[in-house]
């Protein structure tokens, strides 16, 4: 296998530089990846921030859920997408129990970010998690919070639904969402919330919201990337579309979809909940 010629260089994705694309009114672009050349071609089709995923656990490992993850695996997978990246920005998702406690959450941190190279991490949830969140950030550690289907929560939530559809549930997740800002979030991941719900959170708050199954007024987009190339068997969510279909290539799939983020064809109403 030859290498192809690097293309030249462009400016990295920071941590502020999130909530400057907010401010500018630019989408984030983001993507889930679990090596280094799905990576690569992540890189070259100018995604701004790559998650490694608890996800991984279903789509690289075969588990029916994200829970046996854990941190090795994390840093393991951390590791090798870092080797594909140059200016993307590498999150790291936390894995089920390992934020049990802000001190447990702390020595995950720093091995996702000291032996991962990943730049900031992602916790589910608020409640009891705004003592941990707080605690990072006050540590130098970058956080993006994670509200709505939140899938560690699968087993006390039954199974994967949207939530924030009853007036209550919607009001705590404003609640929540502000929390999380205020304990030093850096950014949001909103899962499987109605549309305009997610609207009213992403103009609640000074960071920026990052959508999945959350409409198309959030500040970026975020799908796995097994979903995008349509890899995978079983039903597929409403929001996921195959962009492998249209795009001819895999890195033809990465660059339809980050340019129908960055205009705003994607999603469309079809991949959208009331």
């Amino acid at each position: 296998m030859y290498a192809a010629e690097a293309p030249p260089p462009r400016p990295a994705t920071t941590v502020p530089g999130l909530a400057r694309l907010k401010r500018e009114g630019q989408p984030i672009v983001a993507l889930t990846a679990y090596d280094a050349s799905f990576a690569a071609v992540l890189e070259a089709a100018g995604v701004d921030l790559v998650l490694v995923g608890d996800s991984l656990g279903m789509v690289v490992q075969g588990h029916a859920s994200t829970l046996p993850v854990t941190v090795d695996d994390i840093v393991y997978h951390c590791r090798a997408v870092a080797r594909g990246l140059r200016s993307a920005l590498l999150v790291a998702d936390m894995p089920f129990g390992a934020d049990a406690t802000p001190l447990h959450a702390l020595e995950a941190s720093l091995r996702m970010l000291k032996e991962g190279a990943a730049a900031m991490v992602k916790i589910e949830g608020a409640g009891p998690k705004l003592e941990t969140l707080r605690f990072l950030v006050e540590r130098e550690i970058p956080v993006c919070a994670h509200l709505g289907l939140t899938p560690q929560s699968v087993h006390r939530l039954g199974g994967y639904k949207v939530q924030g559809r009853e007036a209550a549930a919607a009001e705590q997740l404003k609640r929540d969402a502000l929390a999380v800002e205020a304990a030093g979030a850096s950014a949001l991941v909103l899962e499987c919330v109605p549309s305009a719900l997610a609207e009213a959170i992403t103009r609640s708050l000074a960071i920026p919201t990052i959508g999945i199954g959350a409409g198309s007024a959030c500040d970026g987009q975020v799908l796995v990337l097994h979903d995008l190339l349509g890899i995978g068997g079983g039903q597929r969510p409403r929001f996921v579309k195959d962009f492998l279909a249209g795009g001819g290539s895999v890195e033809g799939a990465v660059r339809a979809y980050a340019e129908a983020v960055r205009s705003r064809r994607f999603p469309g109403p079809e991949h959208a909940y009331a």
